[in-house]
């Protein structure tokens, strides 16, 4: 398999953030160099297996996301270590998508991939918007209620509420970031946020 990678200078553990083919990896990449995190681009079955955590980037179709996936998935489904999807990188954590048809996702957060209605607005949902915390969790802290970040979606993932830690109102109120286990996921896009991403960025590199 064809393999990428850029390896930062930190001492921190590796986190792996896999490239499947979507997703801005540099702006990701210094985000957790900021963060005194150490980063792994990947797409090696062994890479994955050994890192410390995970993240799944994402701008883009789930469709061909999945098949680049595939040698991996497994992998990603069964492992123990923290595992962070970003924006479509968050979607692929549910059990299928119905953006282009209806795909099988990795189900590990159950839920339906839906497309935003096209009464809530512009879509794409496309700017800063505020998000509402209704669970704590350590990946959130220092995160102020009703802090802004930054958006770029057409759809969401429609989850059960236990698994949502904040919500976003853009016409309809969906989850903006979930957690279930080890796996956390993000609507917005934390690299892209600010401070209020780059201390959620310095949550996950401590956890």
């Amino acid at each position: 398999m064809e393999n990428y990678f850029y390896i930062s200078e930190s001492n921190r553990n590796v986190i792996a953030i896999v490239d499947y083919g979507v997703g801005n990896l540099k702006s990701i990449t210094k985000a957790i160099d900021k963060a005194g995190g150490k980063v792994k681009i990947t797409r090696d079955p062994v890479d994955i297996e050994s890192a410390d955590a995970i993240i799944l980037p994402g701008v883009g179709a789930v469709k061909p996301a999945l098949e680049k996936l595939r040698e991996i998935e497994g992998l990603i489904r069964k492992t123990d270590v923290p595992v962070m999807g970003i924006c479509l990188g968050m979607q692929l954590f549910a059990t299928e998508s119905l953006e282009g048809g209806r795909h099988r996702c990795l189900n590990t957060i159950p839920g339906v991939v839906k497309k935003i209605p096209q009464n809530a607005g512009k879509i794409p949902h496309m700017g800063w918007n505020e998000i509402k915390i209704v669970r704590k969790h350590p990946i959130l802290a220092g995160i102020n209620d009703l802090s802004y970040v930054y958006f770029v979606h057409s759809y969401y993932l429609d989850t059960d509420e236990n698994f949502v830690l904040t919500k976003t109102t853009y016409g309809i109120d969906f989850p903006s970031s979930v957690v279930k286990d080890n796996f956390i996921g993000f609507q917005f896009h934390p690299e892209k946020s600010g401070d209020v991403g780059l201390k959620i960025i310095e949550n996950f590199v401590e956890m």
